[in-house]
């Protein structure tokens, strides 16, 4: 408690002149996770930048810290005030009616109130390209996927990664775990890494991290057993290069330096057509990706903006129930 009070104090502290500015709640696991966080971090830095402005932020140590945290922000009155992951929704639902005048953004929720934005994105279809990459580089036809906290989101990252996946060759095997039940789920490498070396015991030779901070134990084990991961969220190809075959980006930096700029009430769905998720190809991964894996992926791609490919969403068609 003594931690919590110490952290809100300097929240107030940080907040003296940050009026009608914009503040960033992080999601657990901190900001510095290299990948969900840390791509909303990224979007704060480039408005911080561009405008020459200041903004204020606070990493959740626990989840009591969220109210807390987002009423002292709108009492100083910062604004927006941008909460990321869906954990935060019910906090966004009951602070942003108390504080009608100021203005809420959150990422991966739906908040109705009439001072909220909700920006939402199509994991499935980002997902559906790297479980094709996942198919088509593997070399005995067993892929993997490993999930965070398991929640409706990380289960739709597992389906469309399925239906790219078989996709891209029907006979392809897809085996799966989830991280953990509760949000420490999103900080464990160590669990993360003992999942991944479990499925490449078993034949797998790919693996889909969608962990959070947690993807960063099965980056490092496919290091350590010469096979391939995928990372998620910010591009994370250069955290063990060689190795990580693609990364399906998700573009929290975009959502968040657009909310930082002009919050719009309403709903925002980011898709492949919006820009909100792709593959990522670099310098670190491509001599992984060969000129016909890259042709076959991106007629794909085409495919889905134009919507000749439709890909099944776990969270609204039914699909790959679980």
């Amino acid at each position: 408690m003594k931690h919590q009070l110490l952290a809100l104090a300097s929240l107030t502290f940080a907040a003296g002149a940050a009026h009608a500015e914009p503040a960033v709640i992080y999601d657990m696991g901190g900001k510095f996770d290299k990948s969900f966080n840390e791509a909303a971090y990224n979007g704060a830095e480039r408005w911080k930048k561009e405008s020459g402005k200041a903004y204020l932020d606070f990493e959740i140590a626990n989840e009591a810290q969220r109210e807390q945290a987002m009423r002292r922000m709108a009492d100083k009155g910062a604004n927006p005030i941008i909460a990321i992951g869906f954990s935060q929704g019910s906090t966004v639902e009951k602070v942003s009616k108390d504080y009608p005048k100021l203005s809420f953004a959150i990422i991966d929720s739906v908040v109705k109130n009439p001072n909220v934005e909700s920006i939402v994105f199509k994991e499935q279809e980002g997902s559906f390209l790297v479980g094709m990459m996942a198919a088509l580089a593997s070399k005995s036809g067993k892929v993997g996927f490993v999930g965070g906290m398991d929640i409706p989101l990380i289960r739709r990252f597992q389906c469309g990664y399925e239906q790219g996946a078989k996709f891209a060759n029907p006979k392809a095997e897809v085996t799966s775990n989830m991280t953990g039940t509760t949000p420490a789920a999103w900080n464990d490498p160590t669990r993360g890494a003992e999942l991944a070396k479990a499925q490449f015991a078993k034949g797998v030779d790919v693996i889909f991290a969608a962990a959070g901070g947690t993807g960063i134990g099965v980056y490092q084990a496919a290091k350590d057993g010469g096979k391939l991961a995928i990372g998620v969220d910010s591009n994370q190809n250069h955290l063990q290069p060689g190795t990580m075959l693609t990364s399906m980006v998700k573009r929290v930096d975009v959502a968040v330096y657009s909310a930082a700029k002009k919050s719009n009430p309403g709903v925002s769905v980011l898709g492949l057509k919006e820009g909100g998720v792709d593959y990522a190809l670099d310098k670190h991964n491509e001599k992984l990706v060969s000129a016909d894996m890259k042709k076959k992926v991106d007629a794909a791609k085409a495919d889905i903006i134009a919507g000749k490919i439709k890909v099944a969403d776990y969270m609204a068609d039914n699909a790959c129930k679980y």
